[in-house]
């Protein structure tokens, strides 16, 4: 078998071809391999047994891998290139995947012979092309440098881990055309060396994190085709993206989009409260008025007779007066 006879292996390209079926366990047993690309292939089932512990890029995009993202990958320390896009991945998105990819340089942390001895004669020989910042890339001298994850084009759900934007390191993250939900979590400002950024055709929803605009080396952004609402956060950075970045979230507003943000006028809530209140202050000062002035009256003819006689008294000759007044016009008028 391959991993059996090839344990000083370093990079395998099998890329582009008509393999099929399972990956062989022996892989495993590559103590050696840093660079594996199976890109391009009919390779199927999970993989979760056969990955080498010191392999550094792993390349598995477009091909008919199915399952869960298994946790294992957590376990390869010095992987600093992932990219299994375009397969048939479900379940949610490891929450220890940070561990993985955390570390500054994999050159810096692999075992001296093999990392130094690869990536010197690599720089003459080997080159890959990695889909990063919209397009399909070719990396030769560089390679070393690049650090990416590209889960894109699989069936994976839940939500975006928090703790995956630990990965202050990472250059590009691509997460598109998946199932996911949930928020984008405000912890993804702290992840100052991205340069590319692809979170659209998802399930995504609420606010861009305001923190968002300090990615100062962000130089493509597509969050189209989510739930996103709300006000796209100010500064220089977000604004300068095409309005198809925001594309299909028909609840998000401010430039660059033309839909401008609705912002609630205080004003008038401000002077229909003022008159509101001069409206209470004024029954409530006509009430008042009518009480003591009705308790006044009222008052001085119950506590005092003489007063309470001579009221009566006018009284009935207002009541007669009116009385002979009525009956002499009616008399009149007959």
């Amino acid at each position: 078998m391959m991993g059996s006879s090839l344990p000083r292996l370093e990079a395998l390209d099998l890329r582009n071809n008509r393999f099929f079926g399972d990956i062989p366990s022996t892989f495993n047993n590559c103590m050696s391999l840093v660079l594996l690309n199976l890109e391009g292939n009919n390779f199927s089932g999970g993989i979760q047994t056969w990955m080498p512990q010191d392999i550094s890029i792993l390349k598995l995009r477009s091909n008919q891998f199915t399952g869960n993202i298994p946790p294992q990958l957590c376990c390869l320390l010095n992987l600093t290139i992932l990219d299994l896009a375009n397969n048939e991945f479900s379940g949610s998105i490891p929450h220890c995947l940070h561990n993985a990819t955390s570390l500054p340089s994999f050159t810096n942390v692999l075992p001296g012979p093999v990392s130094n001895h690869f990536f010197t004669t690599a720089k003459d020989f080997m080159k890959i092309d990695l889909h990063t910042k919209g397009q399909q890339l070719e990396y030769g001298k560089t390679l070393k440098l690049v650090r990416s994850i590209d889960l894109s084009a699989n069936k994976l759900s839940g939500g975006i881990p928090v703790q995956l934007f630990k990965l202050t390191e990472l250059q590009s993250l691509n997460l598109s055309y998946n199932y996911l939900i949930g928020e984008i979590p405000e912890q993804i400002g702290e992840m100052k060396d991205l340069e590319s950024l692809d979170l659209s055709h998802n399930n995504l929803h609420g606010n861009i994190p305001q923190s968002m605009s300090g990615l100062s080396f962000l130089d493509v952004l597509n969050l189209s085709y989510n739930h996103f609402s709300g006000q796209i956060p100010l500064g220089t950075q977000l604004q300068s993206f095409d309005a198809w970045s925001y594309a299909g979230n028909p609840d998000l507003c401010g430039p660059p989009l033309q839909k401008h943000c609705t912002i609630p006028d205080n004003t008038e809530k401000v002077e229909e409260n003022e008159d509101d209140g001069f409206m209470k202050s004024l029954y409530l000062g006509m009430g008042v008025g009518f009480a003591v002035g009705f308790w006044v009256v009222c008052g001085s003819l119950v506590l005092n007779r003489a007063w309470r006689h001579s009221y009566f008294r006018f009284f009935n000759g207002v009541v007669d007066r009116i009385y002979v007044i009525v009956a002499i016009k009616l008399q009149k008028f007959r």
